[in-house]
């Protein structure tokens, strides 16, 4: 019984992120003339965490996807990285874009 809550614990114990690091990507893309977040759909958007890893004691990186859709059915795939610790997220994040791309079946 031992060995199977020890995964739960330990992913329990992750930093969650996921805010900080949207926050960081919706102020890159505006700033970077790519897109304005005002137009971005808040109800279609997707956020997968990627990777998290544990660099120090509570030192972690975490990589996560977003996918932010526009008024115009547009999509803007976004990759973040970002230091965290167990209690805080803090720090630089950096934002790579991936792609823009027209979306002609979402609703």
């Amino acid at each position: 019984m031992l060995l199977v809550s020890l995964p739960l614990m330990s992913h329990a114990q992750e930093p969650d992120c996921k805010a900080w690091s949207l926050d960081k990507a919706k102020e890159w893309l505006k700033s970077s003339n790519i897109v304005d977040s005002q137009n971005l759909s808040e109800s279609k958007m997707r956020i997968t965490l990627l990777a998290t890893e544990q660099k120090s004691k509570n030192l972690y990186t975490q990589i996560y996807h977003f996918i932010f859709y526009d008024n115009q059915n547009k999509a803007y795939d976004v990759i973040t990285k970002s230091n965290t610790s167990k209690t805080e997220c803090f720090g630089d994040v950096d934002s790579y874009f991936i792609s823009k791309r027209q979306i002609n079946h979402l609703n």
